[in-house]
């Protein structure tokens, strides 16, 4: 009765288990549906998961099916367990399926039996046993370690180094190996396998086995984008140089076969150590102490299975053919001369070789199968398998690894240079192309040093322009003076440019715009209540906008737009300094309910109102009334999302309405990825304020909006140089825009010329939209992406050199500067100017990084990308004639700091309880010359409130600081001098 009882609830708790995933599943699926609805990309989401379900049931059925049909004629195949010790060899030898079936009158000669001394003892058995073990154990912890890196990519398990004698450590140090790691909970994992499959081996292998299935379907399902690019890939119309194939190939097509051969050569592998290893333990061999031999019809198992992974071994040496092109051997990155001369034959022969063993092995099987069962006598191990396998081993161990070194030091490395030129010549033109640095206009850039006060004058908008505002002291003045609130915070802040309307005529100016957003982490503790979470403190308001160069009275900065709650009867709450910026830039609809950190999920259209900002006398509240949000008002959906959001409290709270909406996924990073995650975004999304035609219910325009650059890349362009990177390709092909405050989310085809996004279309035509959809008012906001400029200008310091043999001898290699900011060193980053270019017609939009020889200070030139118009994307480099000394950031620097009255007002500011800070040093082009320029702030050590109080700025041979950039430039390029002397220092 206990018994039935214990069933019944056992039996209880799996259906309602079941029952529980069932709801789990269907509640997740349901929301996201909702979600993908909501933001207009249901149809994506569906052939992702489309996609995604295909390739998991393909994998998973495929190798459940594969890996237990085998372990089912393994269970027919292996011997009986032996009943008796005293049972004689004809009993123990019987097959399990002929033991069943009790065929009658069969009869084995015991002449063609094993005998006692042929038989394998356990001195030998036990070795064999723990090896093929520990081989199954490994392929589980490979497969195991792929899951995890997809599943938490940034989790590193614990690792410890392997201690060496001093011999040994020299023996790897020749093998250009430095250390051998062993890591921990990967050697724990095995040996806790390894002793469960010896223990209980059937049981053990069976679920390692559905284990590795699940492991490799949902591995595999993770590269639904390769397997649609596949089917969808687009021409490069480029061929590589060695195997004359089209750059496609290798970004579209190789990566699904290197899967394929991800997925079957563990599977072949695990599938005959498992099988090997029931048939060596059947018949209770192993606590016997003995093996007799394998019978006929284990041979024919064993060499059908290997076959079929020496056929995978063919393949993954094939492939290696073309992985050559991503070799890191040798001077240069991609397939080297003894790549090509000595590896590319090897792995050619060895997957010619892995092909002839597996027809041997199916030739075997075609004569064990016409053996009759009578004459065929048992034997301990296939020898022919043994052999076939040994040698493959040998051959791949000695060719593989000792002859190419052999070859890179005797024969390539004396005579370097002429036999990698032809290679070298292939990294650098493929590298180029792949970063886009074959698009790079090249110029000389000769500086006259000619500018004077009639020359500022002509480039009026440029001076007016020079950013004396850096984005951290902005950010931190900021935090002291706007976020009106501890809730309230500013996050980043951006440089962009707008265009003011005074008397008529456009002007273009250069400004910092920055997001007042809601931290809900800040609100104080005893007011964390899920009300105020989820209810109440729902968006962020507004922004600071001000302008690059302009200072308030008391050295802070002079803002455009700033303050909340001043103006309760408006539309807008901000504070606008005049009309020119009123008519100029649209500011009604200043709240942001998406943002950078908006992590929390809230309910919009309750009972209690949300809280919009504060004012002098009470908080303003408000009602959302956007087109985001998913509706929640019938009580089935509050179920699936209160589920999905694991908060119950959503079934509880007598708040909500039937026009009650859910805004989920308003952290603009993480809402962009949700909908592609197979591009690559910016780390710097920027606010823009403009007419980006999208409207409430009401049908009120909404002007605030998150601009994100995204990128398509590629880790498989052949011959391309990485350096840093994790990927090898890379093209700016995306702008997306996300409205601040319905939430709607577009992607803008930047670059269609890009083979990749070119596939990507044809794969979702509904997601990407040609760029010249944009509104017009956003479209001027477009600037090139910081981040991708990086990424090109560290590739480009090494390959700007385009003659192999100075690439070779890297005798013309540039660094990125330094310059000192605050009192440490540190690279100069790209900057946003306005500015004329030498061939420009007019000011325009940049951003400009410098260069300087390699342990040099002297400057070597300058990359600008341009971002207006029909000129966005176009990158120019300036090179100065090499004979000619242009003054470095570090130099102007020590300039600056050596000079002793400078330094000695430094060191006055530097007092207790300041400090100064000295700026970003720009340096500026101007006509056909340089100008440096650097703010210098002073802030108090607590509660820092950073101040301008000096401009430097450097011309030719003299330095000079003053209070204003105008009495600063007075006192370079005019006779008169200004009221308050600036210092003016010659320089020798």
């Amino acid at each position: 009765m206990v018994g039935v009882l214990f069933k019944q609830g056992y039996r209880l708790i799996i259906v309602l288990l079941g029952l529980w995933l069932f709801f789990n599943l269907t509640c997740h699926l349901g929301a996201e549906i909702f979600w993908f609805s909501e933001v207009g990309y249901l149809r994506e989401f569906l052939l992702r998961l489309l996609t995604q379900l295909i390739v998991w049931a393909v994998v998973f059925f495929t190798s459940v099916g594969f890996l237990f049909s085998n372990f089912l004629v393994t269970s027919r195949l292996k011997y009986s367990p032996s009943r008796q010790r005293d049972e004689t060899i004809q009993n123990g030898l019987r097959p399990a399926a002929l033991t069943k079936f009790q065929i009658p009158n069969l009869k084995i000669p015991t002449s063609h039996l094993a005998t006692e001394k042929s038989q394998l003892g356990l001195r030998l058995l036990l070795p064999v046993v723990i090896t093929l073990s520990t081989s199954a154990g490994l392929v589980f912890i490979y497969y195991a370690q792929q899951a995890l890196n997809v599943w938490f990519p940034n989790v590193q398990l614990p690792t410890t180094k392997l201690p060496l004698t001093p011999s040994l450590q020299q023996v790897l140090q020749r093998m250009q190996i430095q250390q051998i790691n062993i890591p921990i909970v990967q050697s724990i994992l095995l040996l806790v396998l390894t002793i469960a499959i010896v223990i209980n081996y059937e049981f053990c292998l069976r679920a390692i086995a559905l284990l590795i299935c699940l492991l490799l379907s949902f591995v595999l399902s993770t590269h639904w984008v390769t397997v649609l690019e596949y089917f969808h890939s687009t021409s490069f119309n480029r061929t590589e140089p060695l195997f004359h194939k089209d750059i496609s190939f290798y970004v579209f097509i190789l990566p699904i076969w290197e899967s394929l051969a991800f997925w079957l050569l563990g599977l072949f592998l695990f599938t005959v150590c498992a099988v090997t290893l029931i048939y060596l333990c059947s018949a209770n061999s192993l606590s016997e102490g003995r093996f007799t031999g394998f019978s006929r019809l284990q041979r024919l198992h064993l060499n059908a299975l290997t076959s079929v992974f020496m056929l995978t071994v063919a393949l993954h040496y094939w492939l290696a053919h073309y992985k050559l092109l991503y070799s890191p051997r040798g001077v240069i990155y991609g397939a080297s001369y003894t790549d090509v001369k000595v590896l590319l034959p090897i792995y050619s022969g060895l997957s010619i070789l892995a092909v002839a063993i597996a027809i041997y092995l199916l030739l075997r099987i075609i004569l064990l199968s016409r053996t009759k069962k009578t004459s065929f006598k048992l034997i301990l191990y296939p020898p022919q398998l043994i052999y076939a396998l040994g040698l493959y081993i040998f051959v791949a161990a000695i060719s593989g690894e000792i002859l190419p070194s052999a070859v890179q030091r005797f024969v390539v490395q004396p005579n370097e240079l002429s036999r990698e030129r032809p290679y070298i010549e292939r990294t650098i033109t493929l590298t180029r192309e792949a970063f886009n640095l074959d698009a790079i206009e090249a110029k000389i850039f000769d500086p006259r040093g000619q500018l004077t006060a009639t020359s500022l004058q002509e480039n009026d908008l440029t001076i007016r322009n020079i950013r004396l505002w850096d984005t951290r002291p902005l950010l931190e003045t900021n935090r002291q003076l706007q976020q009106i609130r501890p809730y309230y915070k500013f996050t980043g802040a951006d440089i962009d440019r707008y265009t003011f309307k005074p008397d008529q005529t456009n002007q273009k100016q250069q400004t910092i715009i920055a997001a007042r957003e809601l931290d809900y982490g800040d609100v104080p503790d005893l007011a964390q209540t899920w009300v105020n979470k989820h209810l109440i403190y729902t968006h962020g308001y507004g922004f600071t906008l001000s302008p690059v160069n302009l200072v308030a009275p008391g050295g802070l900065p002079d803002y455009y737009v700033k303050d909340i709650g001043l103006n309760t009867g408006n539309e807008s709450s901000l504070l606008i300094s005049n009309e020119s910026v009123r008519s100029s830039i649209p500011i009604n609809q200043p709240r942001i309910y998406y943002g950078e950190i908006t992590n929390n999920y809230v309910m919009t259209g309750t009972k209690t109102q949300e809280l919009d900002f504060p004012s002098e006398k009470d908080n303003v509240y408000n009602v959302y009334d956007g087109r985001g949000g998913i509706s929640i008002g019938a009580i089935w959906r509050r179920l699936v999302f209160a589920q999905y959001l694991k908060d119950w409290q959503m079934l509880l709270t007598g708040n909500f309405t039937p026009q009650t909406k859910l805004l989920f996924r308003r952290n603009i990073k993480e809402r962009v990825q949700a909908i592609a995650p197979f591009l690559r975004y910016d780390s710097d999304p920027y606010l823009v304020a403009a007419d980006g035609e999208g409207t409430d219910i009401k049908g009120d325009k909404t002007y605030l909006y998150w601009m994100i650059d995204a990128y398509t890349t590629s880790d498989r362009y052949p011959y391309s140089d990485p350096g840093k990177n994790k990927f090898n390709y890379i093209r700016n092909s995306v702008k997306v825009v996300i409205d601040a405050y319905n939430g709607s989310v577009n992607f803008y085809v930047a670059d269609p010329r890009d083979p990749i996004i070119q596939t990507l279309g044809a794969i979702f035509p509904k997601l990407l939209k040609p760029l010249d959809k944009m509104p017009v008012a956003l479209r001027n906001h477009i600037r090139y992406p910081q981040d991708f400029f990086s990424i090109q200008s560290e590739r480009l310091l090494t390959y700007h050199m385009s003659d192999p043999q100075v690439f070779y001898n890297q005798e013309d290699l540039w660094q990125i500067p330094n310059e000192i900011y605050g009192s440490k060193q540190q690279q100069v980053q790209p900057y946003y100017l306005i500015t004329k270019l030498p061939q420009g017609q007019s000011e325009e939009f940049i951003l400009l990084l410098p260069f300087k020889p390699v342990q040099r200070a002297n400057l070597i030139g300058w990359l600008a990308a341009r971002s207006d118009g029909q000129e966005y994307g176009k990158l120019l480099l300036y090179e100065f004639p090499k004979q000619q000394l242009v003054y470095g950031t570090e130099q102007i620097e020590a300039l600056i700091n050596q000079d002793p009255v400078i330094s000695q007002q430094i060191s006055l500011w530097n007092r207790q309880g300041s400090k100064a800070i000295q700026g970003n040093l720009l340096v500026i082009p101007i006509e056909r010359s340089l100008l440096y320029v650097e703010p210098l702030y002073l802030e108090a050590e607590q509660n820092s409130l950073p101040t301008l109080v000096r401009v430097v700025v450097a011309y030719n041979n003299r330095i000079v600081m003053a209070e204003t950039l105008e009495q600063a430039l007075a006192a370079i390029f005019k006779k008169n001098q200004p009221t308050t002397p600036p210092i003016v220092r010659p320089v020798q």
